[in-house]
């Protein structure tokens, strides 16, 4: 059986994943890797056999995408020739963790596209919604990356097709304690727009991982790290609890670790409005954004301890065995077919 499993290379959670899933994919037969973005901090440690640009968001200083960035490294006739270069005619199994470049490609090819990430979830039924939708960034987010089937991870397990998170091995070896600091992961803000807020918050210490600075910076109750994979996991597996975006993995890795966890989603990031409601439904706070407004929220947060309860099973060979038995060999997709009971594209 010949596999391509396509990943997103912008954030750190889609690379996490493909950790765990690609050595069981490798038991069932030949697997081809392909990443496209450009934002990761993270390598996959295997060989990757196409590495593209595709469509990267840029994060920004201001808690959110910044537009104007991923405009300017936006090349539609370099995409356009990234998704013809692929020849899928020999893959059995197309699976995309919401990874476009391979999706456009198997629908020019009219192949089956397996869909497993969290992006589809956020759009299943039975998932909580905002109240306020962003219908332009909703329909980027059902047509960014558009698959045949889908099998996604929500923060619960929703139903036969959506799990709770796959946690990395380096997580679940961990051995979490409850130190006396707050881990700080909110990669689309400014550091001094985080400073800004945090030194007002004297009675805990701050750790602050920034993608914005190479060098550590000692302050009196804050510390600036630079993001180092087994520095943050040491700071994260000893952290009182954890603030940082909504998106899916550093959130899911709090929660596994029975930290006490507060979230801001990144501006412009619709799935994380998404996750931001399961979260709040779960009984984690949410705030709208970090600004002066928000310093109540933080203190009340930091003065309660209550942690929310998960249970999150390694799934990986689950869901990969799941996936393998139920499309291995479904090659063409049938011009009928319109995708799953909750399409991302139509």
């Amino acid at each position: 059986m010949k596999i391509l499993y396509a990943v997103q290379g912008t954030g750190n959670g889609h690379i996490t994943r493909a950790i765990e899933i690609i050595p069981y994919l490798q038991q069932k037969g030949e697997v081809d890797i392909l990443v496209s973005g450009i934002q990761s901090d993270i390598e996959l440690p295997f060989e990757v056999k196409y590495r593209f640009n595709g469509l990267s968001f840029i994060f920004g200083k201001k808690g959110g995408v910044d537009y104007w960035k991923t405009f300017m490294k936006l090349n539609s006739l370099k995409l356009l020739k990234e998704i013809k270069k692929i020849n899928l005619k020999s893959y059995d199994v197309i699976i995309s963790d919401f990874e476009p470049v391979s999706c456009w490609a198997a629908i020019k090819a009219k192949k089956v596209c397996i869909g497993l990430s969290n992006q589809v979830a956020t759009l299943h039924p039975l998932a909580p919604q905002p109240k306020k939708q962003d219908m332009i960034g909703k329909l980027v987010l059902q047509n960014y990356a558009p698959t045949t089937y889908n099998y996604g991870f929500h923060f619960k397990r929703l139903d036969g097709t959506i799990f709770t998170p796959i946690i990395r091995k380096a997580i679940r070896e961990l051995a979490p304690t409850t130190g006396e600091h707050y881990t700080v992961y909110l990669p689309a803000y400014d550091d001094l727009q985080i400073i800004k807020r945090l030194e007002k918050l004297t009675e805990v210490h701050w750790q602050v991982f920034s993608k914005h600075n190479k060098k550590e910076i000692h302050l009196e109750h804050i510390t600036i790290l630079p993001i180092t994979p087994d520095l943050f996991l040491k700071s994260l597996a000893s952290a009182k609890g954890v603030l940082c975006n909504a998106g899916f993995g550093t959130a899911s890795e709090a929660l596994f670790l029975k930290k006490k966890l507060m979230v801001i989603p990144m501006k412009k990031q619709v799935e994380q409005y998404y996750n931001a409601e399961m979260l709040k439904e779960m009984g984690v706070p949410v705030l709208k954004k970090l600004n002066s407004d928000s310093l109540p929220k933080l203190k009340k947060w930091l003065a309660d301890d209550t942690v929310v309860d998960v249970d999150y099973p390694d799934n990986a060979e689950e869901i990969v065995n799941l996936i393998l038995e139920n499309h291995a060999g479904n090659k063409k997709m049938d011009t009928q077919h319109e995708s799953n009971k909750y399409p991302l594209f139509q």
